[in-house]
């Protein structure tokens, strides 16, 4: 089993930034894939960002350019840094991971951002 923890969310005006942080732990040998989702009321989950082990990135065509994925791969950690924020960037963010086939969630982090 792995566990994630997530940290970072809140408030904040548009043309703001937050960092976002999703730490894992538990059985881990090797974590191929870490990745942001955000859900937003009455949407369905979308993809913002992952990133492989090896560093190799992939965004949502809404973010690219403001957000930006990383990780630690010796502290199981990723992190999703997010600039230029605007209203329709406010939801729910979930933390996934993905190893050996298996998915993990974190448990979420609100993210609202003020026009």
């Amino acid at each position: 089993q792995v566990q994630l923890v997530e940290s970072g969310g809140g408030l904040v005006q548009a043309g703001g930034s937050l960092r976002l942080s999703c730490a894992a732990s538990g059985s881990i040998f090797r974590i191929n894939y870490m990745g942001w989702y955000r859900q937003a009321p009455g949407k369905q989950r979308e993809l913002v960002a992952a990133i492989t082990f090896g560093g190799g990135t992939n965004y949502a065509d809404s973010v690219k350019g403001r957000f930006t994925i990383s990780r630690d791969n010796a502290k199981n950690t990723v992190y999703l840094q997010m600039s230029n924020l605007k209203p329709e960037d406010t939801a729910v963010y979930y933390c996934h991971v993905q190893q050996w086939g298996l998915d993990y969630w974190g448990q979420g982090t609100q993210v609202t951002v003020s026009s």
